[in-house]
């Protein structure tokens, strides 16, 4: 639940996707299955006039959802989305539409049987349960495929000869999956995080530069070190084994020092160390 969800669910393109597709799905649904007591706001009037009006208060009723996709995709730009708030971002969604039309069934028609607030609300959040979670699990499933149909085509493109260099590069993407920097394994020394940002520290041209990224350590972790010698080392830092020169054990503590001498000496904390030293005696040969 304190994972961060996928990017595909709140891209622009995709979250206007959504809304159309969430409309057009209601729109069929309040006129094929009439909930909300629906024919009885307007029990005299002909099919037409009946889908023209019912139009109205789904169009109306999706202004909650816009809105809310307007607040997440700002919220998104700054922030990271975990599952448990984007779960309880769609369930807001769902009550604050059922309270519209719970309002409206109750005091706009003066047509029809009168009902409890309370059983309207419940009915309510019955059949939008049903008008939003059935197109967004629909959308979601098709925005999944589409990205790994993508990813598997994007492979499926590299041909034999440019698959060998990439083993000696490393890309860095930003929280949004925009790579920002590639840099060539031999010439990465170490990465430090603070918050949200990681700096990576690498040669260039003999010197020691640094690049600001917005990521976490955590992603680069899952992601980077598998199959390399990168290895988290410290919940600030990611450390290239090749690099190091010497593993110190002091009473300060676990420490590895770099073959540039303007680097500093990386701690090792317990959490790390022993994941550091299986890697570090297959990395040592």
């Amino acid at each position: 639940m304190n994972t961060k969800i996928p990017a595909y669910l709140y891209e622009k393109s995709n979250v206007i996707r959504l809304v159309f597709f969430t409309a057009i799905f209601a729109l069929l649904f309040i006129n094929i299955f009439q909930p909300f007591n629906s024919r009885e706001w307007y029990p005299n009037i002909s099919e037409f006039k009946y889908f023209f009006f019912s139009s109205l208060i789904i169009l109306t009723g999706m202004l909650v959802v816009v809105i809310s996709r307007l607040i997440m995709v700002r919220y998104t730009t700054k922030h990271e989305l975990l599952v448990w708030q984007f779960a309880l971002h769609v369930i807001g969604e769902v009550i604050a539409m059922s309270l519209f039309y719970t309002i409206f069934s109750k005091f706009f028609p003066r047509i029809g049987a009168e009902r409890e607030i309370l059983d309207i609300f419940i009915q309510s959040i019955k059949n939008t349960s049903w008008v939003l979670l059935l197109p967004y699990s629909i959308l979601w499933l098709y925005f999944s495929w589409r990205e790994k149909n993508q990813l598997l085509e994007k492979i499926t493109r590299n041909d034999s000869d440019i698959e060998t260099p990439k083993r000696n590069l490393i890309a860095f993407p930003d929280e949004k999956g925009e790579i920002k920097i590639t840099i060539m394994l031999e010439n990465l020394l170490f990465v430090d995080s603070a918050d949200n940002y990681a700096t990576i520290h690498y040669l260039n041209k003999s010197k020691v530069s640094h690049f600001l990224i917005r990521n976490s350590l955590k992603w680069m972790e899952e992601n980077l070190t598998k199959e390399s010698p990168l290895v988290r080392c410290h919940r600030s830092y990611i450390v290239n084994l090749d690099k190091v020169k010497v593993l110190r054990k002091t009473k300060d503590g676990i420490f590895l020092e770099l073959e540039d001498a303007n680097t500093p000496d990386i701690p090792v904390s317990k959490t790390y160390y022993e994941r550091v030293m299986t890697k570090f005696s297959n990395y040592s040969v």
